[in-house]
């Protein structure tokens, strides 16, 4: 079993090291790691965040385990040469077009969110998240307009094909959850035609999975019902721009980010799964990097769902999050959670609890 280690800038080094501590405590037979740079520090060492190097390692290995980019001494660099398009140029190369997004309240940190505890234990929430397709992926551009003034453009389309793909994850991952055999589809079908051939398309890919309870919803009553009645929702499906404001949408109604990771996937079959990019969802928090203040637990989790997905490691991936769970209720939380314990106390806690 082959993972990429790609840590990154600012706080990723350090959460990562303990996320791989915890993956080599499990001691899994036929484990190696690969090492590569990526971001600030890749365009530092090799003149570009997403070395050919490193992109090299990524296509050999099973899985990649991936920290965060982000370096406020890159932001004059010209916009390809910036830390952030090492992991879109990733998403590309490695062809992930789905997203992943679990949002969940852990028991005992109901406070945490900014929503009343019975409300907020409640969530529970996947979202798949089309990944390369959309107004992001789009052509665009700026024009003069019929007034003389600067207008900008931006193409949002999504084929048939497309949609069917993203679906189809939608539906496999429900059914892995098995609790809640729903999915939602979110769109705008009602004044976007896209979204119209959108919620055409996911209905045919729903055919074969009469037993998984699909329905349809426009995005602005999706963000307001993940708020006042989460319990609706299994799986989120969405495209883009859609999912990526409803997956912050979600974190933030959880309370913490440092307790949510994701995984990026595709097509690509690997000999024990499917091939993935796994990540926490914060960012490189440059701040407070090197201060071992950071939260490791949402790199620690990305691992379980790196075992999960990629490698068939249920039982394995289970007991990561039934550690981190154990560590949260006896109270070992740092970084965004409270502070009071640091990147490499949270990490051996958590192995500890193995």
């Amino acid at each position: 079993m082959k993972v990429a280690v790609l840590p990154g800038d600012g706080i990723g080094p350090e959460v990562t090291r303990e996320a791989v501590k915890v993956l080599e405590a499990l001691g899994l037979p036929g484990l190696t790691l690969f090492d590569g740079d990526v971001g600030g520090v890749a365009y530092e060492r090799h003149g570009h965040p997403l070395p050919e190097e490193t992109l090299t390692i990524a296509k050999a290995c099973d899985a990649v385990l991936f920290g965060a980019v982000g370096d406020p001494d890159c932001d004059k660099l010209e916009r390809s040469l910036r830390p952030e398009q090492a992991i879109l140029g990733l998403r590309k190369e490695l062809e992930l077009f789905a997203n992943l997004r679990p949002a969940k309240v852990f028991p005992g940190l109901e406070h945490l969110s900014p929503l009343k505890p019975d409300i907020a234990r409640q969530i529970d929430i996947m979202i798949v998240r089309e990944l390369t397709g959309d107004v992001y992926f789009g052509d665009k551009g700026e024009r003069v307009a019929s007034d003389g003034s600067r207008e900008g453009w931006d193409m949002m389309s999504y084929s048939e094909t497309e949609v069917r793909r993203i679906a189809l994850v939608a539906f496999r991952t429900s059914r892995a959850r098995g609790d809640k055999l729903r999915v939602t589809s979110v769109d705008k079908a009602n004044v976007l035609e896209t979204s119209q051939v959108w919620r055409d398309a996911v209905n045919e890919a729903a055919g074969p999975h009469p037993d998984i309870a699909l329905s349809h919803m426009y995005v602005d009553n999706a963000a307001m019902q993940i708020i006042t009645n989460p319990g609706a929702f299994g799986v989120i499906l969405t495209g883009n721009l859609f999912g990526d404001i409803l997956s912050d949408l979600a974190s933030a109604a959880v309370g913490s980010i440092g307790l949510l990771p994701s995984a990026s996937m595709g097509d690509r079959a690997t000999e024990f799964g499917r091939f993935g990019l796994y990540e926490p969802i914060h960012g490189s928090a440059p701040d407070i990097a090197g201060q071992g203040k950071a939260n490791p637990m949402a790199t620690i989790l990305s691992v379980a769902m790196m075992l999960r997905h990629s490698f068939g490691r249920e039982d394995e991936a289970l007991r990561i999050e039934a550690a981190v769970e154990k560590a949260l209720a006896d109270g070992i939380r740092g970084g965004d959670l409270d502070g009071t314990h640091g990147c490499e106390e949270i990490g051996a806690a958590v192995r500890e609890r193995l």
